[in-house]
């Protein structure tokens, strides 16, 4: 390839596509040069420079860029496909035009629920692309052991098996920092068999604590980390030599405040990267993918071409693969954008090695659906049928009010707070307050069929009717979340989702007000992502209804039973205070 690249850039030989009169958004020098003309050969950069008609032969694809700007293709650093309620190739379909040309994938929520061969039924459907999608291998399964049981176990020589798979690109984010810091012989196996296979860890520090357990988490080998809130996190992780990454999901605001490092406190951009982690399908149709990233953080008071840099080579160099993507430079994969308007990143067309995939907003490349095997489905099992006295609360003997423990979801962010209130006792049970906005959350389990459900009290969703919404959803171990004012409901809900494959659905008074199918692993729709987005529009109208304002109020929902993050979360064990990492009772 070396030599036909030589060739195509001395003007021996034709390229395959030239791109003339662009203006150069070189991410290496942070300049951005006019007149810029590229040519392309085998899908690979050969030639950028001020005149490339050398490179143009009978056969070749000339177009004018017309003065605008060529942008290097966007990368997500770090990414969960499955949170798009969508497969790899739907997700990849509704990016593309976003300019988004290369993502960083851990599937740890099929990982959770199918095990290794879920991971590798992505792993194969990545490859599958006109893009970059590269996967890292789930480091957690399950996240928080002991206090979770999820649908599978992943092990230390799991990891070392997938480490040697084609497109693994490292390890994906280790969840259980207690562990990493307490030298847990898991963690640090899995760690030390990626780095012996010379690829990247990626880390989850999901704590306000920049002491010594921070110190021991670096230690133990963690190479990045998205769950800084603030710009004292990203600074920490940056001078530890850690890559800070900033996320702007669906649900999760965090560029805002952790870039002020960088525009108020001039730390060096170079080691921070852009992410989205996880972003619903709704999103991903209306408003974008990482071009809303790149755009957001340019509103933050960040350079555009600063903020471009972020979110390609950046990226690029974090996991080793700058001399593959991440810039428009000689021998690079010919991934790239057209863009009208810099700081609004106004992406007119998107190139994928070198050919068109996406103008004006719409997809052009063809991309095949992706057929799941039947293992894959129906993996919601109850063990029977739910009613509605599996979602009473007794109270102590003799009470007639209690003061319970209560999970507070805080607004576009994944942390929740770890609450009380004062509850009153109804026929000896625990009844919610839909005044006091505290409303009743159950945790079904639902990979074996025990007919196990947890119960405690959740606040913040602001449910005024008798409802109730159910998801098979639940990161990471992906049981049923149901949470309701209504017991009749949740029963109604929960058992819903058996029948579907999972899934999330709303339910008010016995009726159901929207359900969006997910059959595969009850984690992914089947369907195309257009018509996900506009299920997923259609449940989010029927929350507002119920009361709900919360912004991506279903990521919210979605997140509750995340054990590995402060400060209070539920799970089929129990109710787990992930500040200390123990069960607690629910009546304080």
């Amino acid at each position: 390839m070396a030599t036909l690249l030589v060739d195509v850039a001395t003007g021996r030989k034709p390229a395959d596509l030239v791109v003339r009169n662009g203006r150069w958004v070189n991410v290496h020098s942070g300049e951005i040069i006019s007149g810029t003309d590229i040519a392309v050969i085998g899908g690979r950069f050969a030639y950028c420079g001020p005149d490339a008609s050398h490179a143009v032969g009978p056969e070749t694809i000339v177009v004018d860029a017309g003065g605008r700007y060529l942008v290097p293709g966007l990368c997500d650093a770090h990414m969960h496909v499955e949170s798009g309620m969508v497969t790899v190739t739907e997700f990849s379909r509704a990016v593309i035009p976003h300019g988004t040309t290369s993502m960083f994938i851990d599937p740890h929520e099929i990982a959770n629920v199918l095990g290794l061969p879920g991971v590798r039924l992505m792993h194969d459907e990545a490859l599958a692309m006109p893009i970059n999608v590269h996967v890292q291998m789930p480091s957690c399964v399950p996240s928080a052991p002991g206090l979770e049981n999820a649908g599978a176990v992943l092990t230390v020589e799991d990891v070392a098996e997938a480490m040697t798979w084609e497109n693994i690109i490292g390890l994906g984010e280790v969840m259980n920092f207690p562990g990493v810091a307490a030298n847990n012989p898991v963690m640090s196996g899995e760690i030390a068999a990626t780095v012996r296979a010379g690829k990247v860890v990626g880390g989850h520090y999901a704590s306000p604590d920049l002491g010594l357990p921070f110190h021991g988490y670096v230690a133990g080998g963690a190479e990045d980390d998205h769950e800084g809130t603030r710009a004292e996190d990203a600074i920490a992780r940056v001078r530890q030599g850690m890559k800070a990454m900033l996320r702007l999901g669906s649900a999760w605001y965090d560029v805002a405040e952790q870039i002020k490092a960088v525009t108020e406190q001039g730390i060096d951009p170079r080691n921070f990267i852009l992410c989205t982690d996880d972003s619903h399908s709704g999103t991903l149709v209306n408003d974008g993918h990482m071009d809303r990233v790149v755009r957001h953080a340019i509103q933050q008071g960040l350079k555009p071409v600063t903020a471009i840099q972020m979110a390609t080579i950046n990226t690029a160099q974090h996991f080793r693969l700058e001399r593959e993507i991440g810039s428009i430079a000689p021998g690079r994969l010919a991934d790239f954008l057209v863009v009208s308007n810099l700081a609004e990143m106004t992406i007119n067309e998107v190139y994928g090695r070198g050919v068109r995939l996406a103008a004006n907003g719409r997809l052009e490349a063809d991309i095949p659906a992706y057929d799941y095997p039947a293992s894959a489905k129906n993996t919601v099992k109850l063990g029977k049928r739910l009613a509605a006295t599996d979602f009473d609360i007794k109270a102590p003997e003799g009470a007639n009010k209690v003061r319970a423990r209560v999970i507070g979801v805080i607004e576009n962010q994944a942390p929740t707070r770890a609450l009380e209130a004062d509850l009153a006792v109804e026929d000896g049970l625990v009844t919610s307050d839909r005044v006091g906005d505290v409303c009743q959350i159950a945790l079904v389990e639902r990979h074996r069929g025990t007919g196990g459900v947890t119960n405690a009290f959740v606040s913040g969703f602001g449910y005024i009717e008798d409802c109730a919404m159910a998801s098979s959803v639940a990161h990471d171990s992906h049981h049923i979340i149901v949470v309701g004012t209504n017991k009749q409901d949740m029963a109604l809900a929960a058992n819903r989702l058996a029948e579907v494959g999972g899934g999330v659905v709303l339910y008010s008074k016995g009726e159901e007000l929207a359900l969006v199918e997910m059959p595969i692993a009850g984690l992914m729709s089947d369907e195309r992502a257009e018509i996900v987005a506009a299920k997923a529009e259609k449940l989010t109208e029927a929350m507002r209804k119920m009361g709900c304002s919360l912004n991506n109020a279903y990521m919210q929902h979605s997140l509750l039973a995340l054990v590995v993050i402060p400060e209070l979360r539920i799970s089929d064990v129990g109710l787990v205070d992930v500040r200390t990492f123990e069960k607690v009772d629910l009546f304080v």
